[in-house]
């Protein structure tokens, strides 16, 4: 080997230390970058994290209501040959590829979520199992969504899947909570049998949701109408029969909700959240009622979904709220956050 060759390797080495240096300074730097602790951009990305929950429901909703479940009629592609819509696909294709395309937004929302608590995740190991589980969501989700159209939107699977983001909406909205109020706290303020009477409300507002999917997959509302000779299958139930026994653990919950709510007065407890709780209540009943004597206008129907997440939502913060900090969470909190941010 030749001076020559000799001092050409040296040099490439050198490019190659330098570069090396350069990607370990950005990545340093990024690294700093990185929130240390909770601060305003930890909280607009958990609210984001939430918000596009909810979101989500509302294009799944306008998918199965402008019957454009199967306007990508496979899946991971749209069609056989591409993986975005064409124009011979219409209106129904641009729906549902463009609802498969808020998963990216979505990927993006939760990344940024996980960089967010990634630099305290030892101190704040609630927030960070809260992103990861998001993140896991994802491609969970995206499986489930294409088992959707490959069934030809079989009811339960697609039952499935906006439960799956229901859930999502729980968990999002404890990622907020827990953002906002700290670890979870050992200390519970609140008498037992009131506490007992949340979780009961907590318990009938799952089973309201749950037999409202049934009772939407024995509905109209099926996703697709391009086959008037293969319609997409329903779930078979008497859809009549399950809008009465929907409205069963949707007025239980209501009557309890209202107790929760007096309760608190009467008790002196933080009563914000139930009286969120009971007023989401009180809109969801009346879009119901309404849906129901007006023959299920699919407007009505995709409010009374969103309803749905923020009815979670709201329930999900009144059992939140049943703890609070105990004395040695709360004055890290308070220190950290300062105290406007520890009352949610």
């Amino acid at each position: 080997m030749g001076p020559l060759t000799l001092d050409r390797s040296r040099a490439a080495c050198d490019r190659a230390g330098d570069r090396g240096a350069s990607v370990g300074r950005l990545t340093r730097r990024f690294w700093n970058w990185l929130p240390s602790s909770i601060d305003r951009r930890v909280r607009v990305v958990a609210w984001l994290s939430l918000a596009f929950q909810v979101v989500l429901i509302g294009t799944g909703g306008a998918v199965r209501l402008t019957a454009s479940g199967l306007g990508c009629p496979t899946w991971p592609r749209c069609t056989a040959d591409s993986f975005v819509n064409t124009p011979e696909m219409g209106l129904h294709g641009i729906i549902e590829f463009g609802n498969r395309m808020l998963t990216f937004v979505l990927a993006i929302i939760v990344i940024a979520a996980f960089l967010s608590v990634l630099r305290y995740r030892r101190g704040r190991r609630d927030l960070f199992v809260l992103t990861l589980l998001q993140g896991l969501s994802i491609p969970f989700q995206a499986v489930l969504g294409g088992i959707t159209v490959l069934t030809g939107l079989n009811p339960y699977v697609v039952g499935a899947h906006f439960a799956v983001s229901i859930v999502l909406v729980a968990v999002t909205t404890t990622l907020v909570w827990r953002v906002y109020r700290g670890p979870r706290g050992s200390l519970m303020p609140a008498p037992r049998a009131y506490a007992t009477l949340v979780h009961v409300t907590s318990l009938l507002v799952a089973v309201t949701v749950v037999v409202g999917i049934l009772t939407t997959g024995s509905g109209p509302h099926a996703g697709d109408n391009s086959n008037p000779l293969k319609p997409a299958p329903r779930n078979g139930l008497d859809p009549e029969l399950l809008q009465h026994v929907h409205s069963w653990p949707a007025y239980a919950t209501f009557a309890l909700t209202l107790a929760v709510v007096i309760a608190a007065f009467a008790l002196r407890l933080p009563r914000r959240w139930p009286l969120a709780l009971l007023a989401v209540e009180v809109v969801q009943i009346i879009v119901g009622i309404t849906q129901a004597r007006l023959g299920l206008p699919e407007v009505l129907v995709g409010i009374h979904m969103i309803l749905a997440g923020l009815l979670v939502a709201a329930i999900t913060a009144t059992v939140l709220s049943l703890r609070a900090p105990s004395a040695v969470d709360a004055a890290p909190a308070e220190r950290r956050y300062g105290p406007e941010s520890v009352s949610l």
